[in-house]
């Protein structure tokens, strides 16, 4: 994966029940690289995520995707 990231993704599940996130920060080397995302519709939102977790596609998705709903 290219790295900047992108700057939108999809969480396989509800985060704080938000789906949709945008990347607002990033940094770091190699390993250690990092990045910010917060939430498209509550900005206040806001977390801080590896760039290996962010990888992880059972987690994460490039792009905003429509997801079923969660029961």
């Amino acid at each position: 994966m290219r790295w900047p990231p992108n700057k939108a993704w999809t969480s396989s599940s509800s985060i704080q029940g938000y789906r949709h996130f945008e990347v607002i920060e990033y940094g770091g080397k190699a390993d250690e690289r990092w990045v910010v995302l917060a939430a498209v519709l509550d900005k206040d939102v806001n977390f801080k995520v590896s760039w290996g977790e962010l990888k992880t596609y059972a987690k994460w998705t490039i792009g905003w995707i429509q997801l079923p709903k969660e029961e």
